[in-house]
């Protein structure tokens, strides 16, 4: 095996010339993929002047300098592009909208969250979803239908923890 299974980052082996070569390679990749930000969502092509360090999703349809390159982290670094294939479960920062990217089911997911609680100051106040509560309808005492219904709301609410039991 000459690189790591995951992100392909490339060992040294006893005897090998210019092993400053694959370190440096090796501390590219990572200099990527260690807490990784990325300038913007998903673009076809990279930006005419990009600075050193700078970061990008790929589109899927890629262009120019990027074309082949569907998907990946690109990150400008002084000699040139350098990408990444993503992996499942990757996550990037997007600075220019304050969301998450993570790569899941082979596409970029933009802005979602997934679980199945929410806990804030260690009190539950999203898990998974009620019933749905019946609108009121018919009858002639409309008072009776209206307490009932906000009854289940306040139900609701209080289950998922996003209002106090009285």
């Amino acid at each position: 095996m000459s690189a790591t299974p995951r992100l392909a980052l490339p060992f040294l082996s006893a005897g090998q010339a210019q092993k400053e070569f694959f370190h440096n390679e090796a501390l590219q990749t990572l200099d990527m993929l260690v807490a990784p930000a990325v300038e913007e969502p998903p673009r076809a092509g990279p930006p005419a002047s990009p600075l050193v360090g700078v970061a990008y999703i790929v589109a899927a349809s890629p262009t120019g300098a990027w074309a082949g390159k569907a998907l990946s982290l690109a990150a400008y670094t002084s000699g040139g592009w350098r990408f990444i294939a993503p992996i499942e479960g990757m996550v990037a920062y997007v600075k220019s909208t304050s969301v998450w990217a993570v790569h899941r089911a082979g596409a970029w997911e933009l802005g979602n969250i997934h679980g199945s609680t929410l806990v804030l100051g260690g009190l539950q106040v999203v898990g998974s979803r009620a019933p749905g509560i019946a609108d009121p309808s018919g009858g002639t005492v409309v008072d009776s239908q209206v307490r009932a219904t906000v009854g289940q709301i306040l139900a609701a609410l209080r289950q998922h923890g996003l209002i106090q039991s009285q």
